[in-house]
């Protein structure tokens, strides 16, 4: 396995929001957000609004690492931007809403204070029990399929496949002349890359990062690292869904309300 289009999709992705899902319901969110602040007298609200510079909080650094739990795996971008990525095409910039920026009053309330509290209540929130109407078990919903990932994770990472491929990954990265890191993640995480010193969290994009990350997807190449890996994570997720089956396909069927829920709030447009 070479790319992340490689990797197939794994037992427990069936019990978890897809991107289109999550943009399907931050796109209804979003409606009844400007319903709601129509209601207040706010016609001219944006769908997708910017929040004034004054009033955004301070930036917060969280880097996830890509390719979770491989590392990186794209060759041409490990050369060019080590740990980081292309400082011209931040994945914050990607995120920012397209509209126009709010008004004070309009920033009032959509978070529920002045008018907007006045009005009838915080329209930030509206329509979050819209979207969740008819589900069972809302905890389970977001955290069941995340805290049995940790569990099967933590299994992955003893067994002895996994253990073998990644010694072998690790005795490849000093055969490159970089150092031998335990896992992707140690590579990844090395403070020695000064991510945090730039507001979004990029890397200095040194040399020696960018021979670390080079040596670091070409080892996972030559040795099929991702694969071996993917195929042990098959395996395990596989067997917790045939084990807790009926709590996999309650969630399943809780996130299927959310989908029609939010399908709903759209075809109504």
């Amino acid at each position: 396995m070479k790319t992340e289009k490689d990797l197939p999709e794994l037992p427990f992705d069936r019990y978890g929001f897809s991107a289109r899902d999550t943009r399907r319901h931050t796109e209804a969110q979003a409606h009844m957000t400007r319903d709601c602040m129509r209601r207040l007298g706010f016609e001219d609200f944006p769908l997708h609004p910017k929040t004034p510079e004054y009033r955004e909080a301070a930036p917060l650094i969280a880097v996830a690492m890509s390719s979770y739990p491989y590392g990186p795996l794209d060759l041409d971008s490990a050369r060019r931007w080590g740990y980081g990525w292309d400082p011209d095409r931040s994945p914050a910039d990607a995120a920012r809403p397209e509209g126009r920026v709010m008004t004070d009053a309009e920033y009032d309330a959509l978070n529920g204070g002045g008018r907007g509290s006045a009005g009838g209540g915080d329209c930030g929130s509206s329509g979050a029990d819209r979207l969740v109407e008819g589900v069972r078990d809302k905890t389970r919903m977001w955290t069941y399929v995340s805290r049995r990932s940790e569990i099967v994770d933590k299994a992955v990472a003893k067994d002895r496949r996994v253990r073998k491929a990644l010694a072998t990954w690790s005795r490849c990265m000093g055969s490159k002349g970089v150092k031998r890191y335990k896992t992707p993640a140690h590579a990844f995480q090395d403070k020695a890359w000064g991510r945090g010193n730039d507001e979004g969290g990029n890397t200095g994009r040194t040399k020696k990062e960018l021979a670390t990350a080079t040596a670091d997807v070409e080892c996972k190449r030559e040795h099929n690292t991702a694969g071996v890996w993917w195929a042990v994570r098959e395996e395990k997720q596989r067997a917790d869904v045939t084990r807790h089956k009926d709590a996999y396909e309650a969630v399943r069927a809780d996130q299927d309300r959310v989908r029609a829920n939010a399908e709903r709030v759209l075809g109504d447009r």
